[in-house]
């Protein structure tokens, strides 16, 4: 299982980080380790003093395949559901400043929450999903995939021509602005509509 994760999906939180707009997806990946399970509870890590948020749609892979066209690529997944892409922000502005990959900051054990999962046959429209994050039950970030930079069939076909993509791997799609700060004793839930998919405390 791998997980690709798409930056700079979303004009308004390139702006706030003070990134370019791209002309085409940024890709990152994180191991399946990122992945946080049901059971295990979320702990803050120790070499950040700078935790973020990223709320994200994510996208679960159903079928295998390689050199995907945009038509086609519809085919290749099957649910979503909200997630969080959690950064170590103080890590990441350090090796983004002396030009160094940021996998550390981004790709740890733990890193990657995901909720419950949504067909997409139950969506009504999968170019127009609400979604936002609540922190300690105040929103915190709210999106509509209609914001994107490149839609999800787009960010499919794109990933397919450098890797292959199979069975249960995951795709965060980009996270909107208000990206923030999360701290110990913090509650973050995530929602497609008004659907609670997910309930991480930070520990």
């Amino acid at each position: 299982m791998k997980i690709f994760c798409v930056g700079r999906n979303y004009t308004e939180h390139a702006k706030e980080l003070n990134n370019a707009i791209p002309d085409e997806p940024v890709i990152f990946m994180k191991p399946k380790n990122a992945l946080l399970q049901s059971h295990t509870p979320f702990y803050y890590p120790e070499f950040t003093n700078e935790l973020h948020y990223e709320c994200e749609i994510v996208l679960r892979v159903c079928k295998n395949g390689k050199y995907i066209q945009d038509r086609h690529a519809g085919k290749y997944y099957d649910a979503i559901t909200a997630g969080i892409d959690f950064t170590a922000r103080d890590l990441q502005n350090e090796l983004k400043s002396k030009g160094l990959p940021w996998e550390r900051a981004k790709a740890w054990d733990n890193s990657a929450v995901i909720g419950s999962w949504i067909p997409v046959t139950e969506l009504k429209n999968k170019n127009e999903i609400s979604f936002s994050l609540q922190k300690n039950k105040e929103q915190v970030q709210k999106g509509n995939t209609r914001d994107m930079i490149f839609a999800f069939d787009e960010i499919v076909a794109f990933i397919s021509n450098y890797f292959s993509i199979n069975i249960g791997d995951l795709i965060f799609t980009g996270t909107p602005a208000g990206v923030g700060e999360a701290v110990v004793g913090d509650v973050l839930e995530g929602f497609v509509d008004e659907k609670n998919l997910f309930s991480v405390e930070v520990k």
